[in-house]
């Protein structure tokens, strides 16, 4: 799943926006032992949703964090938020999920948005002095990833798992310039959202453990031995397992690309947020 994280903080200093990324990055990572933790975890304590998951509604809440006012320093619109809410709701449609914007707030602080990172002291002060609403709340954070550990970044995700531990901390966070109309190409048509919160609702990357490893818990996902970037049509990584799934949400496939969940994925991030969200 992509543990796609999320998390965002910055430098203190005004800095020059990084260059895009040339291949799709995500900072949620996992290994399989600690997938295999967390399958337990989620064997022994799984919630078979209700028929009404059919029809869930999610509140959003979106963190703009800029280095200044400007668009070029994080400040997205509106417009843009909410065509990114577009796309995650296109996406999520065959799950029955419909995300609603609950509110919006904009903070500038150069060092969250050039230094968020996963594991860092800016995510922490950054999500603790921002996130709003309890477990079944989607925090979104848009950030720089200019400098430190995050660097070249597209974005990440906290587990559904891990949300009792630590709400704080949950959450996703994303390259500002990733959303609709960003100037991160081919990355800017909105699915690292959608991608960053399959990891939110319980997904691992198409990719995880390779051809040979715990997989990412879904039969109907092929096993890949490696991310697909560009749009790879009929590539196949991985014998006897079919042909890798290059438009999935949870792989690496540039953003036009990306236009599935598989049936399997959708059943399993419907159970994941009722046993975790309380959704």
């Amino acid at each position: 799943m992509l543990l796609f994280k999320l998390v965002s903080l910055a430098l203190g200093v005004a800095s020059v926006l990084a260059a895009p990324p040339s291949r799709r990055t995500c900072g949620t990572h996992i290994s399989d032992a600690d997938v295999e933790k967390a399958e337990k975890h989620f064997a022994a304590h799984k919630i078979v949703p209700q028929a009404s998951i059919a029809a869930t509604t999610i509140s959003v809440y979106w963190h703009v964090v800029s280095r200044d006012s400007t668009l070029g320093g994080g400040n997205i619109p509106d417009s843009q938020i909410t065509a990114s809410i577009d796309i995650m709701n296109q996406a999520y449609a065959p799950a029955g999920i419909t995300w609603v914007l609950a509110g919006t707030t904009r903070t500038v602080n150069a060092d969250w948005f050039n230094r968020a990172g996963p594991n860092t002291t800016q995510q922490t002060a950054m999500k603790s002095g921002l996130r709003q609403g309890g477990a079944g709340a989607f925090n979104v954070y848009t950030v720089g990833f200019n400098s430190g550990s995050a660097a070249g970044l597209l974005g990440y995700a906290t587990f559904p798992w891990d949300v009792a531990a630590k709400q704080s901390d949950d959450g996703v966070v994303i390259l500002f310039s990733s959303v609709p109309g960003g100037t991160t190409a081919p990355y800017n048509l909105g699915q690292t959202l959608t991608h960053e919160a399959g990891h939110w609702v319980g997904l691992y990357h198409t990719f995880q453990g390779g051809c040979s490893g715990t997989g990412d818990g879904v039969a109907d996902t092929p096993a890949e031995a490696s991310p697909a970037y560009g749009c790879p049509t009929g590539r196949d990584s991985c014998p006897a397992a079919g042909v890798d799934p290059i438009h999935n949400y949870m792989d690496y496939s540039d953003d036009y690309c990306m236009t599935e969940f598989s049936p399997g994925q959708i059943t399993r991030l419907q159970t994941a947020i009722a046993t975790y969200r309380s959704l």
